[in-house]
């Protein structure tokens, strides 16, 4: 798999290639002042065809390597792939309800979408997930991105996919559906590595919430295309075919809806409890924190458990 991130390193913007692995040094790319790593990525994608040395080459010409010891990857902080300098210029958006396991005599032919903020609602592991003082009962949301760059004439460049966790006021949504896009305005978990390949059919994982320290609900979820109770090239031609959203130099980060989350087990969720969500099919890990203000004694465990 040829994966991407980024991360800032002694101030300045990097980006470097796969998964870097635990104790290892890391290699890391400077980008350019100014420079649209999106077009970047996309371009060197194209041209390379599936060639990961060919991909390596495009992405790393002109560049000079910086080798960070595996002492000082404490120096390094991760950001969310493809973010523009200006936080305004990404969209964050996403589906509701397309999972098979969702389905019901209700579905409609069209998923519902949702907006959930621009660039600054997205962080990556180790950062606090916020969401409004009136949240009603909240959930996590294991999920894919999808990841575009608009380009300099409005067409949306594919440029790989990540995961994430789009939680969700759900509570908020139970009470009214017609909240739906009150209840999505909380803030969205995304890793750092893109994968420059198609969106995967199947990917499997596994969610772990902490209180104080101590496990207190854990569950299985499924997701990916073949998941899906819709066509994935008929949802995103559907959402794109819409100009507003096209304007040049925007970045777009859809989350594509997700398997049963803890609420659907029972849980309740609660301020400062820690959430990790597993994408282990793809070795890749989320934790964030959940800052909700508020009373925190009004929202007990309620549900299963882990043992």
């Amino acid at each position: 798999m040829n994966v991407f991130f980024e991360c800032t390193y002694q101030g300045e913007r990097h980006f470097g290639l796969g998964l870097p692995a635990d104790g290892e040094a890391v290699r890391l790319y400077p980008a350019r002042h100014g420079e649209d790593l999106g077009a970047a990525v996309v371009a060197a994608v194209s041209a390379a065809g599936g060639d990961g040395t060919a991909l390596r080459a495009a992405l790393t010409a002109g560049r000079p390597e910086v080798v960070v010891p595996a002492t000082g990857r404490d120096g390094l902080v991760a950001r969310p792939p493809l973010l523009p300098a200006s936080v305004g210029d990404a969209m964050v958006s996403g589906f509701m309800q397309t999972h098979n396991v969702k389905v019901d005599a209700a579905t409609q032919a069209q998923p519902n979408w949702f907006v959930k903020g621009l660039g600054e609602v997205l962080k990556v592991s180790g950062e606090p997930l916020s969401v409004p003082p009136g949240a009603v009962a909240l959930c996590e949301e294991a999920e894919v991105v999808l990841v575009f760059a608009t380009d300099e004439h409005g067409s949306p460049r594919y440029a790989g996919y990540t995961f994430g966790n789009d939680l969700t006021d759900i509570g908020r949504f139970r009470r009214h559906a017609g909240h739906l896009s009150y209840a999505k305005l909380c803030d969205a978990g995304v890793a750092p590595w893109l994968f420059l390949d198609e969106p995967p059919r199947s990917v499997t994982g596994r969610v772990t919430i902490e209180r104080d320290g101590a496990r207190v609900w854990d569950g299985d979820f499924t997701t990916g295309t073949e998941a899906l109770h819709y066509g994935l090239e008929d949802m995103m031609a559907g959402l794109f075919s819409h100009g507003a959203l096209l304007h040049p130099g925007r970045v777009h980060y859809v989350y594509l809806g997700a398997d049963r989350s803890s609420f659907h087990g029972g849980f309740t969720m609660a301020d400062r409890d820690r959430v990790t969500l597993d994408f282990e099919s793809h070795g890749v890990s989320l934790t964030n924190t959940v800052s909700w203000p508020g009373p925190r004694e009004t929202r007990p465990v309620a549900g299963r458990v882990a043992g």
